[in-house]
């Protein structure tokens, strides 16, 4: 089963030539979920060819422009191809009501049911859940209200042995309860352990996001133990003052809260523009947690394949 997460947007604050606004799509299951929707966006989804109409759900951590800006355009877009599917949007007060003011503005009449869930960014919540995933939002420690997003999968059906499926001539219904969990009768009465006609799922998969954030206990908390977490990195230590000065992370902020919620891979992004080398970041990041890498555009990351 995919779960691969893509990289749209790495930059923070103001768009360059070399990296574009905090924006993501994460993929599981075939199900389609965007992660903040910073300007040029929906160029991005098409540069890295991701059909963003199967897109459902769009989690936006706060509303600062560098991670919302693209979403009217990319609704707009939505609207003139013809979408008729309902988009379900997560953010937080005050969001909905500017984009309907620009779509009102511009006089668009959607053709699609917009569902805007306001995010409580003092909580933790369970925010979205289908039969195999569920989405957590969390508290981030910014200027202005700010949620992280923890996408976890649900514990996995056991894999029954095919062998005891013409052992036992076991029907579906039967298979299906077995994988749940269990054991087996026989017609005499001897009762077959789950163990003995089942393997060990996969464990379960979890990646987390944090975008604009200054350290945070709370976040360490929040993210324990995920398999792939992505962490702002604004500044290098050589401008810690600056990172506190804006309710930003450096890259031991980041690498401080991977090694400490014991997580098995850190992703760098959300970098200041007076960086140009961003090696640099992984780095100083890699002296306290050596499981990272300094994203950039286009890259993919399967959440599956991540090392502990």
């Amino acid at each position: 089963m995919k779960f691969e997460l893509t990289i749209l947007g790495c930059g923070s604050a103001t768009p360059t030539m070399r990296n574009w606004p905090t924006s993501q799509l994460l993929e599981h299951d075939s199900h389609l979920f965007m992660i903040d929707c910073g300007e040029g966006a929906q160029l991005q989804l098409r540069r890295f060819k991701i059909r963003f109409q199967k897109i459902r759900h769009i989690f936006i951590s706060h509303n600062h422009g560098d991670h919302c800006l693209g979403l009217p355009g990319l609704i707009s877009t939505m609207h003139l191809l013809g979408r008729t599917e309902k988009l379900s949007i997560y953010a937080q007060k005050g969001l909905k009501e500017a984009v309907e003011i620009q779509l009102a503005v511009s006089h668009s009449r959607l053709r699609f049911q917009i569902d805007w869930i306001e995010l409580d960014p003092g909580a933790t919540e369970l925010i979205y859940e289908n039969k195999k995933l569920s989405v957590h939002s969390f508290p981030l420690n910014h200027r202005v209200p700010c949620s992280g997003f923890r996408l976890s999968e649900k514990a996995k059906l056991r894999n029954i042995r095919k062998e005891v499926i013409e052992e036992y001539n076991l029907s579906v219904p039967r298979i299906r309860q077995i994988k749940e969990g269990k054991d087996h009768k026989l017609p005499d009465g001897t009762v077959i352990p789950n163990s003995e006609l089942t393997l060990d799922p996969e464990p379960p998969l979890s990646y987390a996001f944090c975008s604009d954030t200054a350290y945070s206990e709370t976040v360490v908390e929040a993210v324990s133990g995920v398999d792939l977490l992505y962490h702002e990195s604004t500044f290098l230590i050589e401008d810690q003052a600056r990172a506190r000065e804006t309710f930003h992370s450096t890259t031991s902020d980041a690498a401080k809260v991977a090694a400490k919620a014991k997580v098995g891979k850190l992703l760098l992004g959300h970098y200041s523009a007076r960086y140009k080398n961003h090696e640099s970041f992984r780095e100083e990041a890699a002296a306290i947690f050596p499981n990272v890498e300094a994203v950039e555009e286009g890259m993919r990351f399967s959440v599956e394949n991540v090392k502990k």
